[in-house]
């Protein structure tokens, strides 16, 4: 029989650990002294990982393949608060290494490592566990002396960022002391060890976070949306949706699920929970049963009241969900108020957080409106699905688009938006993909290229460098104006990873809105 929302496979059970040892490890005072871990990966998440193992009293290897003078200094670090041994450069992890003489009782390894990397399938053939950092943080969440966080966990193809950081909002305005923590930047780790104790956690995780988390069990959970994303990673889409659903594994009180997403309840029904779990929905439009939506230009909650068959709570509305509303801002504003109220904040503190949130930089930001144009910043979309969400809140649109495509394809985004697109100014290295799409399925759009061709494998004519992205910013900034026209907007949402030349999406988001100071002479 197919099952409901409300019907969905429960289980109080984690996974079985093969590692009796390693089985024990549940809490912060669990026996980890003279554990032996390998740490892969020295950035953020590695770093906090070996640090915290060696304050545990773990003996410690960290390996990671860059000698750069960042993860130089890392390693000074570690050395110095007591890692067994710290290896960096090109051999590092070629294999996996003895800790301290003998072979590794167990693998953390850093989020972006793939799967297939020779160095975890190294552990795998011998036997040996790997966990990620969050599967790390959850086993010594539970410390003596100590409050106990709850998670509630978040991800998506995208909105993570914007709704952990509403979600944290809304906790902090119903007086609880929350935090955002993991794939937005601080690492739960550090959280963890913070002098303050939280109640709540509100937790980002990508699915490569999820890929190795095991036993994590939220109080709530939470999967924005699911699209084609980091397939080169993952080998394919289906274990890319299979890892993001790996969110529900355990939830305790509520599983969170976007109701107008294909086959989103599919992945709550086929999650195990805790008993009593239930299923709720969000949706931009009428909430049914056991959903938060939008009536007029109000949030309400039908899931999360006493009597959610004739009754509704007004948790907000439409305004309050950032200084443009879009579509997908709403979404994301729902899913973070069903997180919270899973929590027992009342509506009040949901439309005051709400209100509260200031989103991060680079997230469908207003850069410059002038001339009758505006100028929106929305560097964070990364990938099509993200460009789809904020292509859809205007029109016409002078598109500035292009990057590392991951091995995506745009045909669908391309086809959908073709009516609204006034030009396209291509960006990045990596445009074939993007630029094929656009002859074929917007024949009739101007396709301006920012980045410098080379003949055949010789540099441009003028000696400019493609991978230069300050520069191609500046130029596709100035095709972009030369397009515009009163009533446009000019969307930097380029669909793509920023790599290939910049940093990151940060750094291109700022030289974007350089760019645009620079050309309109703020």
């Amino acid at each position: 029989m197919r099952q409901t929302p409300d019907m969905m496979h429960a289980s109080n059970e984690n996974p079985v650990l093969d590692n009796p040892r390693l089985a024990e490890l549940t809490s912060w005072d669990a026996p980890w002294s003279g554990l032996r871990v390998v740490v892969a990966g020295i950035g953020v998440s590695g770093f906090a990982a070996a640090d915290t193992l060696i304050e545990l009293g773990a003996v410690v290897t960290v390996v990671d393949s860059g000698d750069t003078e960042r993860n130089r200094q890392s390693a000074d670090t570690l050395k110095i608060v007591g890692a067994s041994d710290v290896v960096l450069g090109p051999d590092a992890m070629t294999s996996l290494p003895d800790v301290a003489g003998e072979r590794p009782d167990l693998v953390v390894t850093s989020p972006g490592i793939r799967p297939t990397h020779p160095l975890l399938e190294a552990a795998r053939a011998e036997g040996i566990q790997i966990w990620g950092d969050v599967e790390l943080a959850w086993r010594v969440s539970r410390r003596r002396g100590r409050r106990t966080p709850q998670w509630l966990c978040i991800t998506g193809t995208n909105g993570k960022t914007t709704t952990v950081g509403m979600t944290a909002s809304i906790l902090q305005a119903a007086g609880l002391k929350a935090v955002a923590v993991g794939n937005v930047g601080t690492p739960i780790l550090d959280a963890l060890r913070d002098p303050v104790e939280y109640d709540v956690l509100a937790v980002e995780l990508s699915s490569f976070q999820l890929h190795w988390a095991h036993s994590v069990s939220p109080v709530a959970s939470a999967v924005l949306n699911v699209a084609e994303d980091h397939v080169d990673w993952h080998g394919s889409f289906e274990n890319y949706r299979a890892d993001k659903s790996r969110v529900y594994e355990n939830t305790q009180v509520a599983c969170v699920y976007n109701a107008e997403q294909e086959g989103a309840e599919e992945l709550v029904a086929a999650a195990d929970v805790v008993e009593g779990c239930r299923a709720v929905g969000f949706t931009t439009q009428h909430p049914g049963l056991s959903m938060l939506g939008v009536v007029e230009d109000l949030l309400v909650d039908r899931a999360f009241v006493a009597d959610r068959v004739k009754t509704a709570a007004e948790i907000g509305s439409v305004a309050d969900t950032g200084e443009i509303p879009t579509r997908h801002g709403v979404a994301n504003a729902l899913a973070a108020a069903a997180l919270a109220r899973a929590v027992g904040v009342e509506p009040e503190a949901v439309r005051d957080g709400l209100r509260a949130h200031r989103p991060g930089d680079h997230r469908i930001q207003l850069v410059a409106e002038t001339g009758g144009v505006r100028w929106i910043n929305d560097s964070k979309a990364t990938n099509p699905h993200a460009a789809q969400a904020s292509l859809s809140a205007f029109d016409p649109v002078v598109w500035i688009a292009g990057g590392l495509s991951k091995g995506v394809t745009y045909d669908d985004l391309v086809r959908r938006h073709a009516p609204r697109l006034k030009a396209v100014v291509v960006i990045g290295t990596d445009d074939a993909a993007l630029l094929d799409s656009l002859a074929r399925l917007a024949p009739d759009v101007p396709v301006l290229v920012a980045t410098p061709r080379a003949e055949g494998d010789g540099a441009p004519e003028d000696g400019s460098d493609p991978a230069d992205g300050h520069a191609v910013m500046r130029r596709a900034v100035r095709l972009a104006r030369e397009q515009a026209a009163p009533g446009d907007t000019v969307l930097m949402a380029p669909a793509a990873a920023s790599m290939d030349q910049f940093n990151d999406y940060a750094d291109r988001g700022t030289a974007f809105t350089h760019g645009v100071h620079e050309e309109l002479g703020f």
